[in-house]
């Protein structure tokens, strides 16, 4: 991928926790080329504004903004998922140190900021560092900050109704948000904005994410004898282009069907989901066992069989928009879970369940 920013701005090293998750991230990265490509068309059509690159979990979302951050230097890389860094207090204290150091490096008189009394809900300096780096940004710069798992945001001490992370709803000439997040209903994006927008879902893209799976599958067995790989490369389709699943696969030691990594990775989401339905959890195993059963189905053919109005059903399926692949067929929405691994790991999960609350009857 060429440059899109050939290094407009003297930026600062990251900090330690994010040049690891950078470096790991990039590690043995392929293709994505067709992502670059709306990322490079959005920063030349439009003079700001944010671009969201939405994919289901392990699809690549991370690796690819940290490939994008390595191959333009001057980018600002921000990630959610550490431990610690999900909230706008955080976030905020950071980014803004690391403006503060693009403007002083800008040659900015005085962009010092006094952070003992900058509060979570004081955005205010946050743009007005926007808009200083970007009125001494030359033409051909631009102002470009990328933040990795949007989805994660933990948005309760916020004041309601503002955007995540207080990201701001004008942004000044040449700043740009590169955002990565999981699938998400359109009323629940938690970012209302006044300035250019654009999303790339990774879903639209089989072929090209196919193509990129088998090309990742092709180098490792460069170098690797693997029967795994060569049997992931004879069964992609449409529902196994996850990297996460086939790094998995290839790297393992040994013939378990769902490594240590693996199990964490859905054990996680399992937990998520409950969470996410903990005042349904009744209905919600219910409609869990329905979903595992099938390769997709409609709320309509859960509703009915079920006996549950449909709107019940909706409401929890849209909490777990996240993990779940939409089709529309004939006018009808079909849901499934994103990755056929995960499919079935929660059907052992949803069995093993049902089974412990029927001996407890």
């Amino acid at each position: 991928m060429k440059s899109i920013t050939p290094n407009p701005i003297n930026f600062p090293r990251y900090p330690l926790k994010f040049e690891q998750i950078i470096t790991t991230k990039n590690h043995n990265f392929v293709g994505r080329e067709f992502v670059f490509h709306a990322i490079n068309n959005f920063l030349h059509q439009s003079d700001r504004g944010y671009f969201t690159i939405i994919g289901e979990p392990g699809i690549g979302k991370s690796a690819i903004l940290a490939h994008y951050v390595t191959q333009n230097p001057g980018v600002v890389y921000y990630n959610v998922e550490i431990v610690g860094e999900n909230n706008a207090e955080e976030f905020l204290s950071m980014i803004c140190t690391q403006l503060i150091e693009i403007a002083q490096n800008q040659g900015s008189e005085d962009p010092t900021v006094n952070f003992s009394n900058f509060t979570n809900q004081n955005s205010d300096i946050f743009l007005l560092l926007l808009q200083q780096i970007s009125d001494k940004l030359h033409p051909e710069q631009r102002l470009i900050i990328t933040i990795d798992g949007c989805d994660m945001i933990d948005v309760k001490n916020q004041v309601r109704g503002s955007n995540i992370f207080y990201l701001p709803r004008y942004l000044p000439e040449k700043v740009y948000f590169i955002l990565a997040r999981r699938p998400f209903l359109k009323d629940k994006s938690g970012l209302l904005t006044e300035t250019p927008t654009q999303s790339l879902d990774l879903s639209n893209y089989i072929e090209e994410n196919r193509a990129d799976a088998q090309e990742y599958i092709k180098i490792y067995l460069n170098y690797h004898s693997n029967i795994k790989g060569d049997q992931l490369l004879t069964k992609i389709g449409e529902n196994e282009i996850n990297f996460m699943y086939i790094n998995e696969m290839l790297t393992a030691t040994n013939d378990q069907i769902y490594s240590d990594n693996l199990q964490k990775y859905y054990q996680n989401h399992f937990k998520k989901m409950n969470l996410l339905v903990i005042k349904q959890q009744t209905i919600a195993l219910d409609v869990l066992n329905m979903l595992v059963q099938e390769q997709s189905i409609s709320t309509e053919v859960i509703a009915a069989k079920l006996d549950i109005d449909e709107y019940e059903i909706k409401v929890i399926l849209d909490k777990w928009r996240e993990f779940l692949h939409l089709e529309l067929r004939v006018a009808k929405i079909y849901y499934r879970v994103y990755h056929s691994n995960f499919h079935d790991w929660l059907r052992q999960q949803t069995e093993g369940v049902t089974k412990r609350l029927k001996l407890r009857k």
